[in-house]
């Protein structure tokens, strides 16, 4: 991803809020006009923000989860454009999400701008380390999507796979070893507390 979206890695909540209160059509498409190659790192952030929330959504959040492993397997395949069925690229962002949920992701991206600057940039410009990261953030989507419902345990792996694909954007590894911790917390908590119901079902029947 040589070719990074806005003109600095510290602008993208700027250039995030601006493109919320441009006119036109707000959709999943208009994100790849809009940040070139980052495309792949914004998309999955949103889509991956809602189930990192601690809140019911209803089951969208696994939608949104499943849509976001499709963003990082083309990660992983090299591609330099995105890629999503016409209907996804094309369905307007609702609004709530443009009103409410995205203005507040962007305050959250502000403040991790406050603290962050690109530091080890060579590792989100080439190719194999992005197909790595790629693989990294099919792994935590599926563990947020194979948590068990109304357990909380999707929350931290969603977190992780915020923070890695803002560390694309921000390119710096800084955030990213903290969104790759956050991440692997999740998903030992995960396998550990599920490891654990297991056994007291086994004992119970």
């Amino acid at each position: 991803m040589g070719d990074p979206g806005p003109d600095r890695p510290g602008e993208f909540s700027s250039q995030l809020e601006d493109w919320l209160a441009g006119d036109g059509t707000k959709t999943i498409g208009d994100l790849g006009d809009v940040f070139a190659e980052k495309s792949f790192a914004v998309t999955i952030l949103l889509l991956m923000f809602m189930p990192a929330l601690p809140l019911p959504t209803g089951g969208v959040s696994d939608l949104f989860t499943c849509i976001a492993i499709v963003v990082a397997a083309q990660l992983v395949l090299g591609r330099r454009t995105l890629w999503l069925p016409q209907r996804w690229l094309d369905k307007e962002l609702s609004p709530r999400l443009r009103e409410q949920a995205l203005p507040f992701v962007a305050r959250r991206i502000r403040w991790f701008e406050r603290f962050s600057r690109p530091r080890g940039a060579w590792v989100f410009q080439r190719r194999t380390p992005l197909r790595l990261l790629g693989l990294v953030l099919i792994a935590l989507a599926l563990a947020t999507v194979l948590a068990p419902p109304f357990s909380g345990l999707d929350t931290l792996p969603a977190m992780g796979a915020v923070i890695i694909a803002l560390s694309i954007i921000l390119e710096d590894v800084v955030v990213l070893a903290i969104g790759a911790a956050l991440g692997g917390v999740g998903v030992t908590l995960e396998l550990t507390l599920g490891a654990a119901a297991v056994r007291l079902v086994q004992r119970v029947f």
